[in-house]
């Protein structure tokens, strides 16, 4: 096993004539880059796996230079070839893709695996990470580097305004309902906190004192937001308890800032209502994601689009189930008979959709809850691998139905066909 001697270079010290004469018009170059925040590395690379040199710049300051020079060595093709580092790397890998550098994509665990491969040490660091990235690549194991179209980058950004929202409204609806544990611990018995009508009373007078003093205006406000949906009795209780209290009674700035959190928590609710609404109209624009949103909701069928791409494109359930980390892996070695376990190497965010959308069949009576039921009882009370087993069966189903089939939730469990061979 030859050593390997990683040193990098500036890149304004490098020798880019030298470099030009070392290679010829017929020569495939491999560009191999180690992304980071600013301090980028690079190996140079030619087909026959020899190492021309290896340097570093700092992004973006020098990047256009960077790839000046490699346009000018005059060679009939290179290609470049990184992590999918974030979003560090995109701006890189858009200037490569306009002057006509063909892009691929290595996965990070295939470069951590292969630290030792190469020269027998077990060590990485930028520059070796560069190496190990092209010889990787000109073993085949890269991919190239899809472009999101422009639906798939609008969803995904609304996606993210979502999340945004929603971990704005869970914070304030927390600290809203620690504000009333000290200063009206009976109100969340009387309605849930995030109840649009005890919101809107939080939001107008901010401390139970204050819904005591105006009773006649504040039951007045409740008929009208909770409307037919409201008890009267539901109503009385809470007047009731905001007289007879034993909260701590607010300070002006302790109301004030009851009543912001409760004013945050009714203005993200609404932010978080359009956006989904949004998001409904473009998944009716789509047809595998219309017949997905049919079958989990609107926001898990963007989640799965955005994350694992177009359904359509995997040739088979199988991979569509490898792409999201749900595909079983074992462990065994002589005598030791491992356990049967998912890779969980897809995006964690398809993983934690698909387990909500689970527990919302399982929550309602059909064939996922006896079927969960059933196999809860055979594991001796144990829930994670039956949820873990439904979500497997909902990924594949998902493949079906975005190439056309209705989902039909008893065909989760029909028996797989037997092989006439057998």
């Amino acid at each position: 096993m030859s050593k390997c001697r990683y040193q990098a270079s500036e890149f304004k010290r490098v020798n880019w004539k030298r470099l030009r004469d070392e290679v010829s018009a017929a020569d495939r170059i491999v560009f191999a880059v180690d992304v980071a925040k600013e301090d980028f590395f690079a190996g140079v690379m030619k087909a026959d796996r020899r190492l021309l040199v290896t340097m570093k710049w700092r992004h973006p300051e020098q990047t256009r230079e960077v790839v000046g020079q490699l346009t000018g060595l005059g060679v009939w093709r290179v290609e470049a070839v990184l992590e999918p580092s974030g979003t560090y790397g995109d701006s890189l890998c858009g200037l490569l893709r306009s002057v006509g550098i063909a892009v691929h994509r290595v996965s990070p665990k295939r470069v951590h695996d292969a630290a030792e491969l190469y020269d027998g040490v077990p060590s990485l660091h930028d520059a070796k990470a560069a190496y190990v990235i092209g010889r990787l690549h000109l073993e085949g194991v890269s991919q190239p580097w899809r472009v999101a179209s422009v639906q798939r980058r609008e969803l995904k950004a609304q996606l993210g305004l979502l999340g945004q929202y929603q971990e704005r409204h869970q914070r304030a609806l927390n600290r809203l309902e620690a504000l009333l544990a000290r200063h009206w611990p009976e109100a969340p018995k009387c309605l849930v906190p995030a109840s649009v009508s005890l919101l809107r009373v939080l939001e107008r007078y901010g401390d139970p004192v204050s819904v005591a003093r105006e009773a006649a205006a504040a039951q007045a406000l409740l008929r009208r937001i909770g409307g037919h949906w409201l008890r009267r009795e539901k109503i009385a209780s809470l007047l009731a308890s905001a007289r007879t209290t034993l909260g701590v009674p607010c300070v002006d700035g302790e109301r004030r800032l009851v009543q912001a959190f409760a004013q945050e928590v009714l203005e993200t609710h609404r932010q978080i209502a359009e956006l989904e609404k949004g998001l409904a109209a473009q998944v009716r624009a789509e047809a595998g994601l219309e017949h997905q949103a049919a079958a989990i909701g609107n926001v898990s069928a963007v989640v799965l689009h955005c994350a694992l791409g177009d359904v359509r494109e995997y040739p088979e359930a199988r991979s569509y189930l490898k792409a999201a980390g749900l595909n079983l892996k074992e462990r065994s070695s002589g005598k030791h008979k491992g356990q049967l376990k998912i890779t969980r190497r897809g995006p964690g965010i398809v993983r934690s959709y698909l387990y909500f959308a689970v527990l919302r069949l399982i929550a309602r009576e059909g064939p996922a809850r006896r079927w969960y039921l059933a196999k809860v009882a055979r594991d001796g009370g144990r829930t994670g691998k039956a949820i873990t087993a439904l979500m497997r069966k909902l990924a594949k189903a998902l493949w079906h139905v975005g190439h056309g089939v209705a989902f039909d939730e008893a065909k989760l469990f029909a028996a797989p066909p037997r092989d006439r061979a057998a």
